[in-house]
């Protein structure tokens, strides 16, 4: 039997399926050396929405984050998630940036990015691949999966070559919406390792309930990785138990070196945890149970946690059904995205603002607007020409790929940010997330000459 290597979610997906990446380092601080000794392949610990969320919700510092964890992780890889031209934001950065920021995301600790694009638009993928393989990082290049009739599995495959000419030394699954059936797991690993020698990794998450079906058919076929979660972090939107697949793959016969006591401690470290966000509504019940609902409107875990929020924030968490329903709808409308960020959250965002207002794009957000401009890639299927026309009047879409037209945004970045920025990691935030980074600089300053000021005043 070959050899199944694993990748834990809990301190990244896991986090942000379940309760929307509102995670403190502190939380996990104390399962760091465990987590790093127990033998996986990699700890999926940043990137997605961490970057977002540190800044935004936990007053924390993304790149201290990360290098607090590469601190005490010292011998296994540390992974992130990129979104190709989109970085960590939500709209298209100029080439340079998008350099700098995987430059300095592998000299603050990262051993492995995970890059995709949300349409599968291999062109906005290709600047952050070379750059990691100039940095000697492993680029471990995503298939966005979905399914629609404009998705199939031959053109999945025919995609590899692509992917392995521009540079990439590892290929992922990424199945953000538990959708990927255990047959169509089995068929895609099988067409896939038929055509490349590279490592393949397998992401899905359990909202569907099809995962543990879909990851013993994956393995069956050749899938190298797994992405998992630790139990008490695992199950609903987010990825499969970590113990229970390890369990089940050792007595099946297969070669796996993650050691079940470190899990058993990684474990009762975060049940308290886990337990706090349940007591607190941090973490809803609705995202841990299995919803077969989701074979349909595709929603992945991330998406589905920020929807309640947003429903629950708005008093309105009773037109979920709603806003689900809708979802396809609005997918269909723009041509078939696959629903992962950022598109799962544009996607979502419209389909509770058609739901809310009464009427299909009364209110459109500036992302769907730039959308259907064409700054993000080309759609995998025909967008709706009434919704163009209703959204966009006459304005022409941009036929290119969107990031050539943008100027180099490095040096405008450091005027912009000025002094609150004090290094190539604060700017690349600001670049990011300029009104957020801001204001966490600025509280920044304010804690650090309080700090000062009460130092003074005790002398």
């Amino acid at each position: 039997m070959s050899k199944v290597l694993f990748t834990e979610t809990v301190l990244r997906d896991a986090a942000q399926s379940l309760i929307a990446t509102r995670m403190p380092f502190g939380n996990f601080e104390p399962a760091l050396k465990d987590l790093d000794g127990a033998g996986f392949y990699s700890l999926e610990c940043w990137g997605g929405a961490t970057f977002d969320s540190c800044l935004r919700y936990l007053n924390e510092d993304p790149w201290e984050r990360l290098r607090k964890i590469k601190s005490v992780c010292k011998k296994t890889k540390l992974q992130m998630l990129l979104r190709g031209q989109n970085l960590l934001g939500y709209k298209h950065y100029p080439d340079d940036v998008v350099r700098a920021f995987v430059e300095r995301s592998v000299a603050n600790g990262i051993d492995v990015i995970r890059i995709f694009d949300a349409l599968n638009d291999l062109r906005n993928i290709e600047v952050s691949v070379k750059e990691t393989v100039k940095n000697k990082a492993v680029a471990q290049v995503a298939i966005s999966y979905t399914t629609s009739p404009v998705h199939s599995l031959e053109n999945y495959v025919k995609q590899i070559k692509e992917i392995e000419n521009m540079g990439a030394t590892a290929l992922c699954i990424k199945d953000m919406a538990g959708v990927l059936s255990p047959q169509e797991a089995y068929d895609l690993v099988k067409g896939i390792k038929e055509n490349s020698k590279l490592q393949l990794h397998i992401h899905t998450h359990c909202t569907t309930g099809l995962a543990f079906m879909t990851y013993l058919k994956a393995i069956e076929a050749g899938a190298d990785v797994i992405d998992t979660a630790i139990s008490c972090y695992s199950g609903g939107t987010s990825q499969p138990a970590t113990e229970t697949m390890v369990y089940a793959l050792k007595q099946m016969g297969y070669e796996v070196d993650v050691n079940p006591e470190a899990l058993k401690k990684i474990n009762d470290h975060f049940r308290p945890v886990r337990d706090a966000d349940l007591a607190s509504g941090l973490l809803n019940p609705v995202v841990m149970t299995t919803d077969a609902d989701a074979l349909i409107y595709q929603v992945p875990g991330g998406m589905l946690s920020n929807l309640v929020a947003q429903l629950k924030a708005q008093n309105s968490l009773d037109k979920l059904g709603e806003v689900l329903a809708e979802t396809p709808r609005v997918r269909k409308d723009l041509g078939y995205p696959p629903l992962v960020t950022p598109m799962s959250q544009m996607v979502g965002v419209q389909a509770a603002s058609n739901v809310l207002a009464g009427e299909r794009y009364k209110n459109v957000s500036k992302e769907i607007k730039s959308y259907l401009r064409g700054e993000y890639g080309t759609a995998p299927g025909k967008i709706d020409a009434d919704v163009v026309k209703k959204v966009l009047g006459d304005e022409k879409p941009y036929k290119g790929r969107y990031a050539e037209s943008l100027a180099p945004g490095m040096e405008d970045g450091k005027k912009e940010a000025g002094t609150l920025a004090r290094s190539a990691e604060d700017v690349l935030s600001y670049i990011v997330f300029p009104q957020i980074a801001e204001k966490f600089f600025k509280a920044r300053l304010e804690a650090e000459e309080n700090k000062v000021q009460y130092t003074i005043e005790e002398a």
